[in-house]
């Protein structure tokens, strides 16, 4: 079973060009915004969550927040995936719970090694649980 992947987007095209990149190493799920993407985690839980901050209604640091207060879900791992480029956006985002920071236009190798990274720490956290839900060596591709 390969990774979930939950892309989160109000920019339709921001989906498909991460979509295309990470489709063929990922089963991928999409939300155009916050409170979907809060409906998609809490109903099919995703292996990592790549989100955008600047969105309509509930923004990416409170998607973030609630869920990394959330014990259901605070093992998730998130990557901000944003044109924000300033520091004060870095630590907002970090005190916000995410677990890493992207800045777009992205670099695709970056981004597939840093997914790789949080999809193999999230596997042996999940392994030592016993809720492994996808095998290490898809991820060594």
């Amino acid at each position: 079973m390969k990774p979930k992947v939950l892309i989160v987007d109000d920019d339709p095209v921001n989906i498909e060009v991460l979509e295309g990149y990470l489709s063929k190493d990922y089963d991928i799920l999409k939300a155009h915004d916050g409170y979907e993407a809060i409906t998609i985690v809490e109903a099919n839980p995703p292996d990592i969550i790549l989100l955008d901050i600047l969105m309509p209604g509930m923004n990416g640091y409170e998607v973030c927040k609630k869920l990394k207060d959330d014990r259901k879900t605070d093992h998730i791992p998130i990557i901000m995936v944003t044109s924000l480029r300033e520091i004060e956006d870095r630590n907002k985002a970090i005190e916000a719970g995410a677990d890493d920071f992207i800045t777009k236009p992205f670099d695709v190798v970056e981004l597939s090694v840093r997914v790789k990274s949080y999809l193999r720490t999230k596997l042996y956290y999940d392994t030592m649980l016993g809720n492994a839900s996808f095998q290490l060596h898809l991820l060594v591709l």
